[in-house]
């Protein structure tokens, strides 16, 4: 085996327990409030409940104030907002506004968004899941002063027991003999003894209620189980999740189509990264899939498998499985592949991936690493042989383009579009609830083209790149997978880069 796949291999296994939590936490996402266009980040809170950092900017002047509410996409808490919170504009920069939001329970939440400036007023919705996904750690110095407050609790205690034995029987102004403070010695070591096993006992019990309490409320997504069938397919069955089913009051469950497909499922040849995979299966049943798998080269893949539930809620599946050579059936409708050169742990990144069909995508970057926990723009534009850009790019499952965006140990995965890292479906059923909007089309219907409007993309009829908002969650080596429709093919374009 070649040193530096070996070496990239070890990598990977160290990286194998960052799987808990696949994707990026944080929401990244733009659209239109009425006429403001407006970039969106939401950090989201590691404990629920928490709270939210929200950063907003505006595309343009003219904004001068900026509302925000929470409140659950769908059902009863959908219909009843609270008083809206108003964002600060910066000092500096006046299309720029910042806040904060609480989110008070887990679930499928969004943050409704209402502008007012000097083109009039709009609003729009950002789907946002709230999750607890770590426990918060005591703090330092309170941790300490809680400590010592203890010890002298004990201290006392302990001090107690031994007085009331050495003079408990003793008459007023007697001093204690040896006998007495023996026997007061032997008193204060059966009082530590009771006292410090009382303590530890309520240690255990402390620690036993809140791990029964950390598992009812960290969320974990649900078990994911693929095996291969005869005839090349692929059968995969998505677990029960008790997070998802302890909310039916707040959170629906039933996997609902996002982009016209139940489930997005991405196949990821390890550690090479080399191979890559979107594929669509179909349910056979409740929870159940089946994928006629296409041409497959051998090799160990990681699987993540993106689903939407009725309430907005995004899940991604994980799971890793050995496949075999498939000769398989040819890629027909939205699904698609791409071979890339294995990632290599020295990477040093590039801003052009050569297509099949004699083609290259560019990415419109900056050279050097990128920075973590910042909304980025990635803007993408495909060349022909003589250099010059492609404009009639199509959309590709109602979209301008797709994007994951893979970190080199597996930690991160994140499937995003134009409109951002949220689900469309989610953005669907955030902006049909919007007030006027019940009854309207959904934002991001069959006939419509989010991304493909932006600024400095053209008309629809001249189609030249496709662009997409996000944020790496950490530092570290990424993979990027970027997929437009072209000439009626998918075609893939894979960039790596560095983030520090």
């Amino acid at each position: 085996m070649d040193r530096r796949v070996f070496i990239l291999s070890l990598f990977f296994l160290l990286g194998a327990p960052c799987l808990a939590h696949v994707g990026s936490p944080d929401v990244y996402f733009q659209g239109e409030a009425g006429p403001y266009q407006l970039a969106v980040m939401i950090r989201t809170p590691p404990m629920i409940p928490g709270v939210a950092e929200i950063e907003i900017r505006a595309a343009a002047p003219g904004l001068l104030q900026v509302r925000i509410v929470p409140l659950y996409i769908v059902g009863p808490g959908s219909k009843y907002p609270p008083p809206p919170d108003v964002l600060l504009p910066s000092k500096d920069d006046p299309q720029f506004f910042t806040g904060k939001l609480w989110l008070m329970a887990s679930g499928s939440w969004q943050v409704r968004i209402e502008a007012d400036g000097d083109r009039g007023s709009g609003t729009m919705a950002v789907p946002v899941p709230a999750f607890a996904r770590s426990t918060l750690p005591m703090q330092t110095d309170l941790g300490a002063l809680l400590a010592g407050l203890m010890t002298l609790l004990v201290v006392a205690i302990v001090s107690i027991f031994g007085a009331a034995r050495r003079e408990g029987q003793l008459e007023p102004g007697q001093p204690a003999g040896p006998v007495e403070q023996r026997a007061a010695r032997v008193a204060m070591a059966i009082a530590f003894v009771i006292v410090t096993g009382l303590l530890s006992l309520g240690g255990w019990w402390w620690k036993v209620a809140a791990a029964e309490r950390a598992q009812e409320m960290i969320y974990k997504a649900p078990k994911l189980s693929a095996s291969m069938l005869p005839g090349g397919k692929m059968l995969l069955r998505v677990g029960e999740s008790s997070w998802h089913t302890r909310r039916v009051e707040a959170v629906a469950t039933r996997i609902i189509p996002d982009h016209g497909h139940l489930m997005h499922l991405f196949l990821i040849r390890t550690p090479q990264m080399d191979r890559f995979y979107h594929l669509h299966p179909v349910e056979d049943k409740g929870g159940v899939f089946l994928n006629d798998l296409p041409p497959i080269s051998a090799g160990h893949y990681q699987i993540f498998a993106d689903i939407v539930r009725e309430s907005g809620f995004p899940d991604t599946l994980t799971a890793e499985m050995e496949i075999p050579e498939i000769s398989g059936r040819p890629l027909a409708g939205d699904d698609s592949a791409a071979n890339a050169p294995a990632l290599l742990p020295n990477a040093v990144g590039n801003a052009d991936f050569q297509l099949p069909n004699g083609t290259r995508m560019v990415w419109e970057r900056q050279s050097g690493p990128l920075p973590a926990n910042q909304l980025l723009w990635f803007r993408f534009h495909i060349e022909d042989a003589a250099r010059k850009t492609v404009t009639n790019l199509e959309p590709y499952m109602g979209m301008a383009g797709h994007a994951e965006f893979v970190r080199s140990d597996l930690s991160v995965f994140a499937h995003v579009h134009p409109d951002g890292s949220a689900s469309m479906a989610a953005v669907e059923l955030a902006q049909a609830s919007l007030p006027g909007k019940a009854n309207q089309p959904a934002a991001a219907g069959e006939n419509s083209t989010p991304g493909m409007e932006m600024p400095g993309m053209g008309a629809k009829s001249q189609i030249s790149g496709v662009a997409f908002p996000y944020g790496f969650p950490k530092p570290g080596l990424y993979r990027i997978f970027v997929q437009v429709k072209c000439a009626g093919g998918v075609e893939t374009g894979v960039f790596d880069t560095w983030v520090k």
